[in-house]
């Protein structure tokens, strides 16, 4: 049975390294049969969460606030998976998907007890680095309170200039998590 997959990619560069494991990936899903939504945040216009508690009033348009993430907010709550796609900057996750991901929040608040959809999840991430533990204690305390569940992760160090990535088994790894599903 084919999934719906979205992909919330928040890297700055359309061609780097981040974006390679994405497209990775997302071969790898589509190979398999499923449906795949990828969001390149860094060409959109969305503002950062205001914490403003006004959101959940319009299930369609659950933020107070109107801009891009109108376009993300339908893909999101029919989506089975949701991929966050980042590369590593300042031991963390960048600030594109850190602002993306905080107003999903809205669509928490659409229901009474503020619970987020249930969803599957995977994390895919490149870097100059090997840092990655910072990001992965997010990462899983994330999953945990919010009641997703981890598919997998794919972590690539050692990636700075685009074109990096380039015959790194990484890349495989990407491609046969997208298949596992």
């Amino acid at each position: 049975m084919s999934k719906k997959i979205i992909i919330l990619n928040g890297s700055p560069r359309k061609a780097g390294n981040t974006s390679a494991l994405v497209n990775a990936f997302i071969e790898g899903a589509e190979k398999k049969g499923h449906i795949v939504n990828e969001f390149f945040l860094d060409a959109m216009n969305i503002h950062g969460c205001k914490g403003c508690f006004g959101g959940g009033k319009n299930p369609e348009s659950p933020c107070a606030q109107k801009d891009d993430m109108d376009k993300i907010y339908p893909v999101y709550k029919g989506a089975d998976i949701v991929v966050l796609a980042t590369p590593l900057y300042y031991w963390s996750i960048s600030g594109q998907l850190k602002c993306a991901f905080d107003r999903l929040f809205a669509v928490a608040e659409c229901d009474a007890n503020y619970r987020n959809p249930v969803k599957d999840c995977a994390l895919l991430m490149a870097a100059e680095g090997n840092g990655f533990e910072e990001t992965l204690y997010w990462y899983d305390r994330l999953e945990k309170h919010i009641g997703w569940k981890s598919i997998g992760k794919v972590l690539c160090g050692g990636v700075m200039d685009i074109g990096d990535i380039e015959g790194n088994p990484k890349l495989k790894e990407a491609y046969d998590l997208g298949w596992s599903i």
